[in-house]
């Protein structure tokens, strides 16, 4: 049989499967449907001897970021650089080493105790059905492990906790200070490089000695705040005109205590939904900063006049805070120990 002809047969095997197939689902009940399916699953799982685990980048309706997922980024990143052939690359601040993690769907392979492995990297794109000039895709990222069913007691003991404990170290080793700002409910961050310092602050020595030691003393008590039964956190509020080192002072209070920033714009956010889930999502140790909080005195009741607006007027209209120009500004921070 010549190549062509065997080529063209199997053309036509596929085609006929292909229109089986889907008339099978379209005039199949349903109900016949599911039992198929759960059965031929459970004949898979015989023939297929590896089982898999899916780790999620977020936990629940994307709340909170998992820990788990950011420990496995950095332990794969050293595994990545010899093995992937698309990999990613970011540069720690004060540094000349790039550090590299893997592209999305690739696979690298992992050997524990003479046992080999395997992780995958992917994401799940979907678009959102709210009709918009830009329209938004949610990406829902994942690493997923693969292992044969015969290890299943030394991965899901020793090997996964080796790979947390190795990656949050690999973390502290690594870490970049981020500033984010938040875009919808969501966060975007850059790196954050700010040379600010109390040493370089125009400011009364005593009080500038006197906030150094409260910020020293907050950040190291983290079991007196957990002995009281409070959360671990702590407000300040700055206040003065523009250009009076406000930005600069939560800039050097950062660099003290090695927090990242989030800069939280509240005119940008639509409902309470949504500041809960922004919130949700900030790290530990880190400093939250809600500037001009004067402008956004009125914003639950522009938020009620938005929604009976209809959809087409979703401006706030506060964030210039016109009636308020020759007042100085005010900026809230908020550190959060855990």
């Amino acid at each position: 049989m010549k190549p062509t002809e065997m080529f063209a047969q199997v053309g036509s095997v596929i085609a006929s499967v292909m229109f089986a197939w889907a008339m099978f689902k379209q005039y199949c009940p349903y109900n016949l449907q599911e039992v198929i399916d759960k059965y031929s699953k459970r004949a898979f799982t015989f023939i297929y001897p590896y089982i898999q685990i899916s780790f999620n980048e977020f936990t629940g309706d994307r709340f909170m970021r998992s820990e788990a997922y950011s420990a496995i980024e950095n332990y794969l990143g050293s595994r990545s650089s010899t093995q992937a052939k698309r990999l990613k690359a970011d540069v720690v601040k004060s540094s000349q080493s790039i550090i590299l993690s893997m592209d999305d769907h690739e696979e690298v392979e992992d050997e524990f105790q003479g046992v080999k492995l395997k992780w995958a990297a992917g994401k799940h794109i979907s678009k959102t059905q709210s009709v918009s000039f830009y329209p938004v895709t949610d990406e829902k990222k994942y690493y997923r492990l693969t292992f044969h069913r015969r290890h299943r007691q030394l991965i899901l003991g020793d090997y996964l906790n080796h790979v947390l404990k190795e990656g949050n170290e690999i973390k502290v080793r690594n870490r970049q200070r981020k500033l984010y700002t938040n875009s919808g409910s969501y966060w975007r961050h850059v790196v954050f490089q700010h040379p600010a310092s109390f040493e370089s602050l125009a400011m009364e020595a005593e009080r500038k000695q006197e906030i150094m030691d409260d910020l020293v003393v907050f950040s190291t008590a983290e079991e007196f705040y957990a002995r009281i039964g409070r959360a671990w956190k702590r407000g300040y509020l700055l206040f003065g005109p523009p250009g009076t080192g406000k930005s600069t002072m939560i800039a050097a209070m950062a660099n003290l205590l090695n927090y990242d920033i989030y800069d939280l714009e509240l005119t940008a956010v639509k409902d309470n939904t949504e500041l809960r889930k922004l919130l949700i999502d900030t790290t530990s140790r880190s400093i939250i900063v809600i500037e001009d909080i004067d402008c956004s005195l009125d914003l639950t009741g522009q938020r009620k006049k938005k929604k009976e607006e209809g959809e087409g007027m979703r401006r706030i209209r506060s964030r210039s805070c016109p009636r308020k120009k020759q007042k100085p500004n005010r900026a809230r921070s908020l550190f959060q120990g855990f």
